[in-house]
């Protein structure tokens, strides 16, 4: 028996916990013995509706920002995409279940189009090209 697919929603695990680890092998942009934060997907929800409108943040400011504050030198980039794509999918669900989009998460200050992620997003490109064009991010 297949069992149902979770809906965004149920991915952004409230009960989940973060995890501050020290890296035993050199991982993506971590070395050796560095500590690094797994964030949560509420955890980068609650980042992203924090950043001011018309205002562009990258990923990397974010996993900078995220392991300053949990006291880790580096934070996850694998989990932190995966993360990211949770809030934005589950942000897309909430404004078709008729959200207002001053209420969702506004992930497209985030996701710019060159994003190789925003090409993924089920909201389409044009969506994310409309929001930013609304506060003045440009592409």
């Amino acid at each position: 028996m297949k069992s149902k697919k979770k809906s965004w929603a149920e991915k952004m695990r409230a009960d989940m916990q973060h995890e501050v680890k020290t890296n035993d092998k050199d991982f993506a942009d971590i070395p050796v013995g560095h500590s690094f934060l797994i964030a949560t997907p509420s955890i980068v929800n609650e980042y992203v509706r924090n950043i001011p409108e018309g205002k562009h943040v990258t990923i990397k400011q974010m996993r900078e920002d995220l392991a300053a504050e949990y006291h880790a030198e580096y934070t996850c980039p694998v989990t932190s995409g995966i993360f990211l794509r949770i809030v934005a999918e589950n942000a897309w669900e909430e404004l078709m279940k008729g959200k207002s989009v001053a209420r969702i998460t506004p992930f497209w200050r985030m996701i710019d189009l060159k994003s190789p992620s925003a090409k993924k997003l089920a909201c389409g490109t044009d969506f994310i090209r409309e929001m930013r064009e609304k506060e003045g991010l440009g592409e």
